[in-house]
C-alpha cells in the first residue's frame, strides 16, 4: 500500500474516533461498514463486532433513522430528523436524538449515520417546563387565596360558635370542621408562595455554606442507618442568589432524599457534591441575554429512585411519589431555582436519584463586602 494513503487513512481514522458523536457507516444492504469511538461508547460494543452486524441489529427496525436513511438515498444529500427517540436493543429503553443522515457520494448506496445526543436541549426544556410549572401554579394560589380563605375563616368561626350549646357527639363533628378547615388553610398558605412574584434579593452567597447547614439540620433529624457526607469543590466561586432561599431548595431536596431511603427500608446513604462546569450557556426569559450555569449542586441518594415515567413531571404540582404527599415541595424547589436563573432536574442513577442543580455564578459588578458566607465552609 501506497505509505501516503496508509498515513491519510490514519489520519482519516483519528479524525473520525475524534468526533464526539456517533458516526456509523452503512452500505447497500444496511451492514455496517465503519463505526466510530462514540458510536462505540453508545451502543456499548466494539466496532469490531459492530461491523458484523446490520442496522437493523443495533436499532429497532420501526425506528425513524431507516426513514432518514431512505429519504437521504431518494435524494442523494442530506436528511436531519430532530428529536427521535432512538431505542437500543442491546440497553433497552430509548434515547432522545437528532439524527443526520449523509450520502456518500463516491460510495454507491453507503450512507453516513450521525447521532446527535440532545442532553443539553433536555435540560433547556426541563427548564422551560419548571417555569410554566410555577407560573401555572402562582396563578392558581391568588385565586385560591382570595375565593377561600375569607368562606374558611366564616365556616371555622360558625363552628367555633356552635360548640358549646352541643351534645359531646356532635361537638366532635364540630372540631372535626375546624381541624379540617385548617388544614386547607395550610394547604392555601403553602400555595400562596408560589403567587410571590417580587424580585428576588439576592447577594453573593458560598455555596458550601448553605451546604453545610443543610447538612447540620438534616443530620439532626437522620434516622439510624441514614449517613450524610460531601464531595465540594472548593475552588467554586460565590453564587449570586439568596442564602435563606437556597437553603429552603436544597434542605427540601435532602429531606426528601432521607424519606426515599427510609421509604426502601434499608440502610442507605445521601452525598451532596459541587462541581463547576464550564460551557453550559441559557438564554433568559424575556432577554436576548445569555447566562453561564457553571456551578453545579447535586443531592444524591441510595432510595429507591424515582419512577421513569414520572421524571420528566416531577417538578409539577401535585405529582408525587409519598403516599399522602402533596406534591408541592418539588414545584417549590422549581420556583426557587428559576428566580435564580438555573436549573434543576431528576437524573436516575442504578441505585437511588440524583436531583442536579445548576446556578450562575457571582459576576464582577459585587464587592467582597457582599459576600455572605464563610469562604472557608
Amino acid at each position: 500500500m501506497n505509505p501516503q494513503l496508509s498515513g491519510d487513512m490514519s489520519l482519516v481514522r483519528a479524525v473520525v474516533d475524534a468526533l464526539p458523536n456517533p458516526l456509523i457507516v452503512i452500505d447497500s444492504s444496511e451492514h455496517i461498514q465503519l463505526a466510530n469511538a462514540a458510536a462505540e461508547n453508545y451502543f456499548q460494543v466494539s466496532s469490531n463486532i459492530l461491523l458484523r452486524h446490520k442496522l437493523s441489529d443495533v436499532v429497532p427496525f420501526s425506528s425513524p433513522v431507516f426513514g432518514a436513511v431512505a429519504q437521504a438515498r431518494a435524494i442523494s444529500g442530506v436528511v436531519n430528523e430532530y428529536s427521535v427517540a432512538v431505542g437500543t436493543p442491546r440497553l433497552g429503553g430509548e434515547r432522545l436524538v437528532d439524527v443526520q443522515a449523509a450520502v456518500m457520494g463516491d460510495e454507491q448506496g453507503h450512507v453516513i449515520v450521525m447521532l446527535l445526543e440532545r442532553s443539553m436541549a433536555l435540560k433547556i426544556d426541563r427548564q422551560l417546563t419548571s417555569r410554566g410549572a410555577a407560573r401555572s401554579v402562582s396563578g392558581m394560589a391568588s385565586m385560591l387565596a382570595h375565593e377561600i380563605k375569607n368562606p374558611l375563616a366564616g365556616i371555622r368561626g360558625a363552628a367555633q360558635l356552635l360548640e358549646p350549646g352541643l351534645g359531646t357527639e356532635d361537638r366532635v363533628l364540630s372540631r372535626l370542621i375546624c381541624e379540617e378547615t385548617d388544614r386547607i388553610r395550610d394547604l392555601v398558605d403553602q400555595m400562596e408562595v408560589f403567587s410571590d412574584e417580587r424580585p428576588v434579593e439576592k447577594r453573593p452567597v458560598n455555596i458550601h455554606a448553605v451546604l453545610e447547614r443543610v447538612k447540620r439540620l438534616v443530620t439532626a433529624g437522620t434516622p439510624p442507618g441514614v449517613s450524610v457526607r460531601e464531595d465540594y469543590d472548593p475552588s467554586l466561586p460565590p453564587v449570586h442568589g439568596n442564602k435563606d432561599q437556597l437553603v429552603q431548595v436544597f434542605l427540601n431536596l435532602a429531606k426528601n432524599a432521607t424519606e426515599a431511603i427510609q421509604q426502601g427500608g434499608e440502610a442507605g446513604e445521601i452525598l451532596l457534591t459541587t462541581a463547576f462546569r464550564p460551557g453550559i450557556r441559557l438564554s433568559l426569559p424575556g432577554s436576548s441575554e445569555r447566562t453561564t450555569l457553571p456551578l453545579e449542586v447535586c443531592i444524591h441518594d441510595t432510595g429507591p429512585g424515582v419512577p421513569e415515567e414520572l421524571r420528566p413531571n416531577i417538578f409539577d404540582p401535585f405529582v408525587t411519589t409519598k403516599p399522602g404527599g402533596k406534591g408541592l415541595g418539588l414545584a417549590l424547589v422549581a420556583k426557587i431555582v428559576r428566580d435564580h436563573g438555573g436549573i434543576v432536574e431528576c437524573v436516575g442513577r442504578e441505585r437511588g436519584v440524583t436531583f442536579r442543580v445548576l446556578l450562575p455564578m457571582l459576576r464582577g459588578t459585587e464587592t467582597p463586602r457582599d459576600f455572605e458566607g464563610d469562604p472557608s465552609a
